[in-house]
């Protein structure tokens, strides 16, 4: 079975489909895309209603009115993972004003989204770009984060017409892969732009944690360290930061918290005596060096 017959089963001519297979090159737009599938349709519809290539903005005019866009994230090589069913309803063109105004403009270049406006060397000044009215079709929506289809070489060709392909089902999996089990709490790895986009089941697990937690400023190579515990718990220590940028520590205020990445370093018992907690904390900024001035650490 092939993704073009679940088109024509459904009545859609892959004559008139154009296929993505969206895979940012920017990493942490990358990692961020399929928590935007899952939790943020209508940022991951932004990230893909402008092109900034001119000749897939082209095909997509064609298409306006009587066409549709199946979206794809590459989460493997030579394999696509399925998102949704769009119809192309309409377009009509921005002005590099209006494009800085639009939906999810700010969330996206905070992850580093290169667009015709934020990389002119390489998409040169062109005075307007096409957006297009992409609206989600009643379309296998069961099999979102699921369906997974073989995607041909060259892998780098990321967009398709969908009548000139073979895209085979590879697999149908029980649960979707857009929001996955999060990695070991030794490999989280944050930027504080990612703190406002984690995925709930992330985050419900992280309530559950308290810790010391370490803040690394990229741009200085200096570090804070903090902890939670208690009633306390380190998701809510990070959703203080990703809201104020500071958390309330002196030392931070006033620097750029886009520079920040947040990972823990060491995970106690919910129940640990409070001073038995400083005390790691304090191991911990020792050990890192985070008291200042060599850090922002105060004491």
């Amino acid at each position: 079975m092939t993704f073009n017959d679940m088109l024509t089963s459904n009545g859609i001519p892959p004559q008139s489909t154009v296929v993505f297979r969206h895979r940012p090159t920017e990493p942490d737009l990358r990692k961020a895309l399929p928590w935007f599938a899952a939790e943020r349709p209508e940022l991951f519809n932004a990230y893909q209603q402008t092109q900034a290539s001119t000749r897939v903005e082209n095909v997509l005019k064609l298409l306006t009115g009587n066409g549709y866009v199946a979206s794809f994230i590459g989460h493997e090589p030579g394999k696509a993972m399925f998102v949704a069913l769009y119809k192309i309803d309409s377009s009509r063109p921005l002005t590099r004003k209006e494009f800085r105004q639009s939906t999810g403009f700010g969330e996206l270049t905070k992850l580093g989204s290169k667009t015709w406006v934020t990389d002119e060397r390489t998409h040169g000044k062109r005075p307007t770009v096409e957006w297009f009215e992409l609206t989600i079709v009643d379309f296998y929506t069961q099999w979102k984060g699921k369906l997974i289809v073989d995607w041909p070489p060259p892998e780098r060709a990321w967009w398709r017409r969908a009548h000139n392909n073979v895209l085979s089902i590879r697999a149908i999996h029980e649960e979707s892969l857009l929001d996955a089990d999060m990695p070991e709490w030794q490999n989280l790895n944050f930027s504080w732009d990612e703190l406002h986009i984690l995925p709930a089941r992330w985050k419900e697990r992280m309530t559950q944690w308290r810790g010391i937690y370490y803040i690394f400023d990229v741009s200085d190579h200096r570090g804070y360290v903090g902890s939670a515990y208690g009633k306390d718990n380190i998701m809510s220590r990070w959703e203080n930061y990703a809201a104020t940028g500071h958390g309330g520590n002196k030392l931070l205020r006033g620097r750029n918290p886009s520079n920040f990445r947040f990972t823990i370093l060491e995970r106690v018992s919910p129940d640990l005596d409070t001073d038995k907690v400083v005390r790691i904390e304090a191991s911990w900024k020792e050990r890192l060096h985070t008291i200042a001035p060599h850090g922002y650490n105060e004491n």
